[in-house]
């Protein structure tokens, strides 16, 4: 092993001296100039020529640091395909020959297991690119399993055998812990802890040990664990080894940004969480004094927000409002939902969590206009997080050519600034970020409002709103819960008793899914005094805009009682899911066609979902507007409603709908498969659709919500539709009563030839109401969009 080792160093030591006739794809990965890297030596994995793991691996590698994941891991299929296939040295020994003879030559000398030594097997690397990659992304059982595949591949008795299980198990502690199994995670950790590295050779990696421990620590929430070993991290000497091999050293730089700013910052992040306040303050300072923190925005932003919270416990509220909104403008540079901190400090910032202690230092001093605006900031973002993953929206404005130009340069410009190429100037992408952001809002204001957060001013919502119209926006985060109320004559604010909501909310839906001979009077009244009563005096308009959040996102609210009636006798109500979407809706109207186009109770291949009502009810709704088509059973596809969707200003579905909570995007209408389809329109699919209808209802099961749960993540169905052109969507809360839902579908209709869509619904509802009275069967469909 010692003679393997000193091998190693002296042929380490021959190449740096002579790094002028090193492979250029080396010279480059090892200097961090990752993005040259990629444009001289770009490779394809899918060509048949045969491709050598000492030309492809640096490839990989590059792709790794500038988290180009469509990229890397194309390229480590093909390296695992070489693997198997034997090739997995690192340095090739034909071409040491051919360039540096003196090497060669030394090398030749060796015997088989010697120079197997120092042409060094890389497998288990790429598969610890793999886990990190995957940890990133956030699939925590794909990060185990790379993490677990490394560790069998490492080549035991090699130099580097300790260095590698020191990566391949911290990797696998961290996959576990950030995926929720803490026992396995803690075994991990109890063997990694087990790695010899106070000896020998292993010392040079002892800096490298205490930093792993450290992360899956702070990934378990062990702060006085990850601290304990951060203080045990002497690794000044390897970090000084490291810009040395990496080329930093010669262009008198330092890889700060990416390798000491994450320890600095893990450190003083278990200072604070330790009460080690001023400690924790003074090294937050020291950070933040530093320009090249900027170079690392997804630490970056954690740190003023940890500056921030400091401020708040010093009880200066303006120092921590302008340290939060410092991170807010952090965090809004970026679309992407990439965890690239996960993998450096252990654990994923809670980016809303900015949000609301912003929110609630802005409440504190009284400044309601700016709380509120960061309100709808919050709620945008959340959607952008939300939609991170997705590309192929439909462009609904501007030139489709240039729309999605500026949408790859966007992209571009994000990988860039999330990659670790220090040769980069950070400043200029941020710099063009905020360009691409600035003409997307100019040519798609809609597209952008997704991919990028959209900032309402308060005077502009005020403008927003009409002079019979109230807006009611609510915030709820955590054990925050707020209401605003935007009229004609200003705002008001009030903080809510938040304590029992979701028990509330649960126990009324409970009443209404299950309902009875009496209606659930008491907590209806029980939550009208709790969410509206506080504010019932700046209501005095005949119409409420109501913009849900959280949980509230599961309540009725026309269901809503204060005593003398329901909320829908004194209001007529619509939601929105954003005051800003108010902006985008506003003008939105399409010419009037005679018909409509229904779909009704499709045949899913399945008996126990036929709905006969529900196709009673298409007929009669399609019979409320001369010329409709009407769709049912084998024809009711999502292929007709691609061909025909856009040709009426009315769409009306009768059919089942799923919401599912846990994976919004897959929420969906069941329509009949077809040899294009498998009937499920999900949400993911309407933000590539393009609609023309004023008006889409969803009378169906479970159209909007299924279970309750918490977090503003429940876009629903009416959200896809909105964006795919949608004006306005009626969609139910809850299953509803096929019988009572025909009826309340044919009296909307028909006052809808007479009326705005807000009051229609209220009429319809009321009338419904005479005939069966508890709300289970009228206060399950709410309007949300354009009202008029």
């Amino acid at each position: 092993m010692k003679t393997v080792s000193r091998l190693l160093l002296v042929a380490l030591a021959m190449s740096l001296a002579s790094c002028v006739t090193m492979p250029e794809r080396q010279r480059l990965m090892l200097g961090g100039r990752y993005e040259e890297l990629t444009r001289r030596f770009d490779v394809d994995p899918a060509s048949p020529v045969p491709i050598k793991t000492s030309d492809l691996f640096p490839v990989c590698v590059a792709y790794s640091k500038l988290k180009r994941y469509d990229k890397l891991f194309p390229c480590l299929d093909r390296l695992e395909r070489n693997f198997k296939n034997g090739d997995k040295a690192y340095l090739d020994l034909a071409e040491m020959v051919r360039d540096n003879p003196t090497l060669g030559s030394f090398v030749n000398m060796r015997t088989g297991q010697e120079r197997a030594a120092i042409l060094y097997d890389v497998s288990e690397y790429a598969y610890l690119m793999r886990a990190e990659a995957f940890i990133e992304l956030g699939d925590y059982p794909r990060a185990v399993a790379a993490a677990k595949t490394a560790l069998k591949s490492i080549s035991r008795g090699s130099a580097l055998e300790t260095r590698s299980e020191i990566q391949a198990l911290g990797s696998l502690g961290l996959a576990y812990a950030l995926g929720g199994d803490k026992d396995s995670a803690q075994q991990t950790l109890r063997k990694l802890e087990t790695v010899q590295t106070t000896s020998g050779s292993g010392k040079v990696h002892q800096g490298e040990k205490m930093v792993g421990l450290a992360r899956i620590c702070l990934a378990l929430a062990d702060y006085q664990g990850g601290l304990a070993w951060l203080q045990h991290d002497d690794s000044a000497f390897i970090r000084g080894i490291s810009d040395l091999v990496y080329g930093s050293f010669l262009r008198g730089e330092s890889m700060w940004s990416f390798q000491q700013l994450p320890l600095k910052y893990m450190r003083n992040k278990c200072l604070l969480e330790t009460g080690q306040v001023q400690q924790a303050k003074d090294g937050f300072d020291e950070l933040l004094s530093n320009p090249r923190t900027q170079d690392c925005g997804e630490i970056y932003w954690m740190l003023l927000f940890d500056r921030g919270c400091i401020a708040e416990k010093e009880g200066n509220h303006e120092n921590a409002i302008g340290f939060h909104q410092r991170a807010v403008e952090v965090i809004e540079r970026q679309r992407s939902s990439i965890h690239t901190e996960a993998s450096k400090i252990g654990f994923v910032g809670d980016k809303q969590g900015v949000y609301r202690h912003l929110i609630a230092a802005l409440y504190s001093v009284k400044r309601y206009d700016s709380a509120f605006e960061y309100v709808e900031r919050a709620k945008s973002r959340a959607l952008v997080d939300l939609l991170a993953s997705k590309k192929d929206f439909a462009v609904r404005a501007g030139d489709d050519k240039a729309v999605r130009t500026l949408l790859a340069a966007g992209e571009r410009a994000e990988t860039e600034m999330r990659g670790e190429d220090s040769s980069l100037d950070r400043s200029k992408t941020r710099g063009l970020m905020g360009v691409v952001r600035e003409r997307l809002r100019e040519q798609c204001p809609e597209l952008a409002s997704l991919v990028s957060v959209t900032a309402l001013t308060f005077p502009d919502a005020v403008s927003l709103v009409s002079s019979d119209e109230a807006l009611v926006e609510y915030y709820h985060s955590g054990e925050d819960l707020y209401v605003f109320v935007l009229s004609s004559g200003g705002i008001q604010a009030v903080k809510l008793d938040e304590s029992g909501l979701v028990a509330d909310v649960q126990a009324l839906r409970k009443g209404l899914e299950t309902p009875g001979p009496e209606e659930p009077g008491e907590l209806c009244r029980k939550l009208y005094r709790r969410l509206l009563q506080p504010v019932e005096g700046s209501l005095g308009k005949p119409s409420l805009v109501i913009v849900l959040h959280g949980v509230l996102h599961y309540l009725p609210m026309n269901a809503l009682h204060d005593g003398n009636g329901y909320l829908i006798d004194r209001y007529s109500i619509s939601t929105m899911p954003s005051a800003s979407a108010i902006a985008l809706l506003r003008e939105r109207r399409y010419a009037a066609t005679e018909g409509m186009l229904v779909l009704g109770n499709p045949d899913l291949r399945d008996p126990r979902y036929d709905l006969p009502f529900a196709q009673q009810e298409a007929v009669n709704v399609a019979a409320t507007r001369p010329h409709s088509r009407i769709l049912l059973r084998g024809e009711a596809t999502e292929g007709a409603l691609r061909k025909f969707g856009d040709g009426y200003d009315c769409i009306h579905f009768a059919t089942h709908g799923q919401f599912n909570s846990e994976s919004p995007l897959t929420s969906s209408l069941l329509l009949a498969p077809d040899a294009n389809s498998d009937g499920r329109l999900t949400v993911d699919k309407l933000y590539s659709l393009q609609l023309r209808a004023n008006l889409v209802t969803l009378s169906a099961c479970e159209t909007a919500l299924s279970k309750v749960a918490n977090g503003d993540d429940l876009i629903g169905l009416h959200r896809g539709f909105l964006y795919a052109g949608a004006s306005s969507i009626l969609a139910s809360l809850w299953r509803v009563d096929d019988l009572a839902t025909s009826s309340l579908m044919t009296a909307f209709y028909q006052q809808l030839r007479q009326t705005n869509k807000r009051d229609a619904l209220r009429a319809a509802q009321q009338e419904t109401r005479k005939e069966f009275p508890h709300p289970y069967y009228w206060a399950a469909f709410q309007l949300t969009g354009n009202a008029r």
